[in-house]
């Protein structure tokens, strides 16, 4: 189930009042499912999940299962500061469609939260729940460690089918390979580390590089998958830079500038997030030219900034 390229898609909001812009959403996905994708994960962190009420994420679950083809994997990110609040999001996005969830350890109590906690929370999660777990190690965002000898003990749960892990950190993520082994998936969460991760055993990626770049994040897949190591390799050399000019450099806002540039519908953040500056911007907009992904136009016009609706200022 969890093997390719998986999009976490951002939330586009309506300009005027920061609502869902349902529209722009669904515009987006139907753009991003022509390319041979596996999956798609709304409400994760780069769809801005902690600023989404959980009514809105089930909504993006109902507008997603209907826009996208049957094959497209839909998961959903369903981690709350609770184990029941996090149950109730799994039973909820599972009756709209979501055909697996994204899980995150709680981080509020944080010294609390020791491996046998989280262990307890998480089985607990995965017996309740009607669709498989995937678990969300992000320690950039949530300060707490899913470690591979607690990830081994958890993948024995045949609910629990895989780890995304965020880390950045190769061997953290060999580790979790080898912990899961043949039990349980594990998916690389950064673009920068797709073809390493492959290298290490991985079974895809769930990449927010993917969002601007989905054709070459799934080149990179399927030439490992037919045996063309160096040709993943060179596809993976002008991903690695992009992936950490504008996911790692600018974030969420940069992100959804880039997809205005490319002519999705990215749009502003939700506050407290603010909009990219003109500085941020045009680094987006560099990184974007150098990987050849923009119309000659739009590469040689270093002023050129795109506003919330999505039209062309200066």
């Amino acid at each position: 189930m969890l093997n390719g390229v998986l999009l976490p898609v951002t939330t586009p909001f309506q300009a005027q009042n920061l609502d869902l812009d349902a529209e722009a959403f669904t515009t987006n996905l139907r753009k991003w499912a022509e390319h041979p994708i596996a999956g798609v994960v709304v409400g994760g962190s780069t769809g801005e999940a902690p600023l989404l009420e959980l009514q809105e994420l089930v909504r993006l679950v109902d507008l997603g299962r209907s826009a996208l083809p049957a094959d497209v994997l839909l998961v959903a990110g369903t981690g709350q500061e609770s184990t029941r609040g996090t149950v109730s999001a799994c039973r909820m996005v599972a009756e709209r469609g979501a055909e697996a969830v994204l899980v995150r350890p709680p981080s509020y109590f944080r010294a609390q939260m020791t491996p046998e906690a989280l262990r307890e929370h998480f089985l607990e999660v995965a017996e309740r729940s009607p669709v498989p777990v995937i678990l969300y190690h992000v320690p950039k965002f949530v300060p707490v460690d899913l470690v591979p000898d607690l990830v081994g003990r958890l993948v024995e749960h045949p609910n629990i089918v895989g780890i995304k892990d965020s880390s950045g950190d190769l061997k953290n993520l060999g580790a979790l390979t080898e912990a899961c082994a043949d039990r349980a998936s594990v998916l690389v969460g950064s673009g920068s580390h797709l073809y390493a991760g492959l290298e290490l055993g991985v079974t895809g990626g769930i990449l927010a590089v993917a969002l601007i770049a989905p054709g070459e994040s799934c080149a990179v897949m399927e030439a490992w998958r037919s045996g063309r190591a160096a040709e993943a390799g060179r596809v993976q050399e002008a991903l690695g830079p992009l992936n950490r000019a504008v996911v790692g450099g600018t974030g969420v806002p940069g992100i959804k500038h880039a997809l205005d540039l490319l002519g999705y519908r990215g749009g502003v953040p939700r506050p407290p997030l603010l909009p990219p500056t003109a500085e941020v911007r045009e680094k987006v907009r560099a990184a974007l030219a150098r990987a050849a992904l923009l119309p000659s136009s739009t590469a040689d016009e270093p002023e050129a900034a795109t506003a919330a609706g999505g039209q062309r200022v200066r």
